[in-house]
């Protein structure tokens, strides 16, 4: 086992072992540069995009520090630095080079192109960090940085007066799910379990189907809107999921397509699609501007993440392992 007996120079890190897995590594806590800052990281989360990458079904050079959100305190700042000071409480940009405007071109991701958060300390420009909101501790503003944004993109122009459907209660569903309510919107959503259901009742869900004994759920959904259907669909099943989401939209309305956790053949019917007259969207989070205005309407709304459990730093193998049973509700979170 690893031991940090040195906390002025030395930091722990978890990183890509050649097996495949994380393994701790003991090594030396880097000093911050010119427009950079040294972030003493107090809590990270995981999301879906994670497990692909630690199981294998995406590659990943070994070595990697995995985990693409962080919140944490700025400890030291380097030459130049003009956004933050010492002490300021900060989580991450998804995307660390996307600050705002249309994203021309993909960029580099942490976790599969840059070193993630599973770490004590982390060196980063200051243009790649932002401000957490006020009311919110660590374990819930590592939430923030993939899943919150994913899900404010992804029911970006929600109001008053629209419906909203969500697919199950991973991170992403969640957050869509209270910023659409925060919008004045409805909320319909699906899950397979009656507990569950309970739950998403009580964050404000108006309605709640059980896609395990309804396989017609998109029907279910229009019925529920008089025919219309939901005026947004935040997908997350992808293949497995999207026929039915067909079904649901509202004529002219939006699918936001946020993940794959649905893997089936069942596609898409490109005519029905077509017959929809619906847009189809990819979301893949958003800039450090998404992030910011999604902050604002948190603090406004004083919104709080949906935590399903924390586990400690030197658990965070454990932490992997749970979230890949799939019982979860809401974030996975690794306090530091």
């Amino acid at each position: 086992m690893v031991t940090n007996t040195n906390t002025e120079t030395q930091m722990r890190s978890f990183k890509m072992s050649d097996s495949g897995r994380i393994a701790l590594v003991e090594e030396s806590k880097p000093k911050p540069g010119v427009g950079q800052v040294l972030m003493r990281v107090r809590a990270s989360s995981l999301n879906a995009r994670d497990l692909f990458m630690l199981d294998g079904r995406y590659p990943v050079p070994t070595g990697r520090v995995p985990l693409s959100d962080g919140a944490g305190v700025i400890e030291e700042i380097g030459p130049g630095v003009t956004r933050f000071k010492v002490g300021d409480r900060v989580v991450n940009s998804f995307h660390p080079t996307w600050f705002g405007g249309p994203q021309r071109e993909p960029g580099l991701l942490y976790h599969t192109d840059l070193d993630g958060w599973l770490r004590e300390y982390v060196v980063i420009d200051q243009q790649g960090l932002v401000m957490m909101p006020e009311h919110l501790d660590f374990t819930e503003a590592a939430t923030l940085p993939c899943a919150a944004v994913t899900a404010w993109s992804a029911v970006a122009g929600v109001g008053a007066g629209d419906t909203v459907l969500i697919q199950g209660t991973g991170g992403v569903s969640l957050f869509a799910l209270q910023l659409a309510r925060a919008a004045g919107a409805r909320v319909i959503a699906t899950t397979s379990k009656e507990t569950k259901a309970e739950r998403l009742i009580e964050l404000g869900a108006s309605d709640v189907l059980n896609y395990a004994t309804m396989p017609d759920w998109g029907a279910q959904v229009r019925a529920l809107t008089n025919g219309r259907g939901a005026d947004v669909v935040v997908d997350v099943g992808g293949a497995g999921t999207i026929a039915q989401s067909i079904a649901a939209v509202a004529y002219r309305g939006v699918i936001s397509l946020v993940g794959h956790l649905a893997h089936d053949t069942t596609g898409m019917n490109l005519l029905d699609f077509s017959y929809s007259g619906a847009t189809l969207r990819t979301i893949g989070g958003g800039s450090r501007s998404d992030l910011e205005d999604m902050n604002r309407v948190i603090e406004a709304h004083q919104l709080r993440p949906v935590i399903d459990r924390v586990f400690p730093f030197l658990e965070a193998p454990a932490a992997v392992s749970y979230m890949e049973q799939g019982a979860y509700f809401g974030k996975v979170v690794i306090s530091h």
